[in-house]
């Protein structure tokens, strides 16, 4: 008995484990977006980058590797102290009242860096900081986007491709009205219609726009897995239409959801810094790799290319390792491959 459970071949997930780990170039964009997440997690607790918004430079300070510019510099040293003029009858009692508030630490002045690891934006904000906490921004809605947008089209896929019919000819409708219209088209025209900017409604908007490509996988799954002899037993020894979609059918067919939401985090983290740079994004107060980019654009034209630099360079180092994740989860999960 031992022997043949020793012996019992692997399910899909183990094989999949097994050729993830034999790529090399997929263990390493894994560890990459296990990196941005660990910064998203750290981020969000407040562990790092919790104090991006603090004027620790001077207005554009370039990165270390730079240098100080010398005009910069002159305003990172502290004005030098004012004497006291002798023929002002209150000038002793100023200075008294300036040694009190200094005492009391309401005149302590800190002294701004001219240059940082970075760079600063142009309220001496630190750019690696900002980038870190912009990464929380586009990453949450690119992970939350294409789970509400994989979870629909996992619903509406299992709906139209189990039952079929007049219920297949709705759904396959309403997708044809939605593939119609360009997906960039889409995305701003449900911005603007609903007229409030957020990370809650960037969410909204993505996932109500990107159902489209799961949908069409996952019906597609069900309406090959439906006519399947496990299937049909279920059916009869009197299991309901629902438990057969959602408990015999939708665990053999996960795997399709799960390369599709891979795929989806990719794409929903381009459009977020889409449409935060056009202004449909996230608010004032709000940072992310979009509005750096945004706020970059003036900054470019007086040469200061830093922030854009460090927006850009994190965005296409967490596009390109997920990407490249996505394509070596897919080919591990190909029944096909050996």
């Amino acid at each position: 008995m031992n022997q043949m459970i020793e012996n019992a071949s692997p399910g899909l997930w183990a094989l999949a484990w097994r050729r993830l780990r034999a790529d090399r170039i997929a263990m390493g964009a894994l560890a990459v977006v296990l990196l941005f997440l660990l910064s998203v997690l750290l981020s969000s607790t407040g562990l790092v980058a919790a104090d991006w918004e603090d004027e620790v430079a001077v207005n554009y300070a370039p990165p270390s590797f730079v240098g100080p510019d010398p005009a910069l510099a002159a305003l990172a040293r502290p004005p030098a102290p004012v004497p006291p003029n002798a023929f002002d009858p209150l000038a002793a009692d100023l200075s008294a009242l300036k040694a009190e508030l200094a005492q009391k630490g309401h005149a302590a002045q800190a002294v701004k860096a001219a240059t940082l690891p970075f760079g600063a934006d142009k309220w001496g904000h630190d750019i690696l900081k900002k980038t870190i906490k912009g990464g929380q921004t586009s990453i949450v809605v690119g992970l939350v986007a294409a789970l509400v947008a994989v979870a629909l089209g996992t619903l509406f896929g299992a709906i139209s491709g189990f039952y079929g019919g007049k219920v297949d000819d709705l759904f396959n409708w309403f997708y044809s009205i939605f593939t119609s219209i360009p997906s960039i088209l889409m995305i701003l025209t449900v911005a603007a219609v609903l007229q409030t900017r957020g990370v809650l409604t960037i969410v909204l908007i993505l996932g109500l726009t990107g159902w489209t490509g799961p949908y069409r996988l996952i019906r597609a799954e069900y309406i090959k897995h439906k006519a399947r002899e496990y299937v049909m037993a279920a059916d009869a020894i009197g299991a309901s239409g629902w438990r057969r979609m959602f408990s015999h059918i939708l665990p053999n067919v996960s795997h399709v959801a799960l390369v599709q939401m891979s795929i989806l985090v990719v794409g929903f983290i381009k459009a977020e810094v889409i449409l935060s740079f056009l202004g449909f994004g996230v608010p004032v107060g709000t940072v992310s790799w979009g509005s750096m980019l945004n706020e970059a654009q003036n900054e470019l034209i007086l040469g200061k290319w830093w922030q854009l630099a460090a927006a850009a360079s994190a965005m296409a180092m967490l596009v390109t390792a997920f990407s490249l994740f996505a394509d070596a989860l897919r080919d591990a999960l190909d029944p096909k491959l050996k």
